[in-house]
């Protein structure tokens, strides 16, 4: 794939990710426009191609346009995974350009590879790459129940997911799961087992997916973090993320486990 920026004469077609700080241009009905160039006024835009879905090419192009622009979650549950994951890149990409206009050593203006994604400063050679943040989120069974929590940030949703944090400095991803469910809620988990990762670029992690069992401990909440925390039965589930989110399969994982727990219960 060639990722070179270019100025678009017009006659390129495909998919058209317009990015500027963290939003999308999505002018029909909260769709990505797909089409030519010129026919969506997009001639003489430098552009970069970013991958490619169902044939079509997809082009990054880092501009705010004049009419509203909207977070790429509007996304998350209307198109398929892959198409998400590509809409996110193009978010990240934009974003990773805007705050590299400058050398952090040097302080002199950069420019974009021809060859791949990073920063190039041709006053000190150095190169700069998108970072990507790894981050946990785990799920907890006890017995018929998983554990949910009410995030400060969605306290006035009234949305109750699972818990995540970030890796820290000098830890395996393990311990960050370990850690990040001691430090909000007290409590102890065992039989940590890995699910699956989701690239979540707001603005720019790596969500590591884990399943675990209660193993010891009272909930006691931190308030910094979380708004509540409790114990939920899978019949009785509260405002849940949405689907597509690793989150949502995270739960519904375990409610699977819930219910087979049940089941269990009742053959005995």
């Amino acid at each position: 794939m060639q990722i070179a920026q270019k100025q678009l004469s017009g006659e390129e077609s495909g998919y058209w990710f317009i990015c500027h700080q963290g939003r999308l241009w999505l002018p029909e009905q909260g769709e990505v426009p797909c089409g030519q160039a010129n026919a969506l006024g997009l001639q003489g835009r430098t552009a970069q191609q970013i991958g490619e879905w169902q044939g079509q090419t997809a082009w990054l192009i880092c501009a705010e346009m004049p009419t509203e622009m909207y977070s790429l979650k509007l996304l998350l549950s209307t198109v398929e995974t892959g198409f998400f994951e590509l809409a996110g890149r193009a978010v990240q990409l934009a974003e990773f350009y805007r705050s590299h206009h400058y050398c952090g050593y040097c302080g002199q203006l950069m420019k974009a590879s021809k060859t791949e994604w990073c920063c190039l400063c041709d006053h000190c050679r150095q190169r700069y790459y998108p970072q990507i943040a790894p981050s946990i989120i785990v799920a907890i069974r006890h017995q018929n129940k998983i554990l949910l929590a009410n995030h400060s940030r969605h306290k006035q949703e009234h949305l109750y997911t699972v818990l995540a944090g970030f890796v820290e400095v000098g830890e395996t991803i393990e311990q960050a799961v370990h850690r990040e469910v001691f430090e909000e809620t007290g409590i102890k988990i065992k039989h940590l087992r890995y699910v699956a990762s989701q690239p979540w670029p707001f603005p720019n992690s790596m969500m590591l997916a884990y399943l675990a069992d209660y193993a010891d401990g009272t909930i006691t909440v931190d308030r910094h973090e979380l708004a509540e925390a409790d114990w939920f039965h899978y019949d009785n589930l509260p405002k849940l993320p949405s689907y597509g989110t690793i989150a949502r399969r995270l739960i519904e994982d375990t409610v699977v486990l819930c219910r087979q727990y049940d089941e269990a219960q009742d053959t005995q």
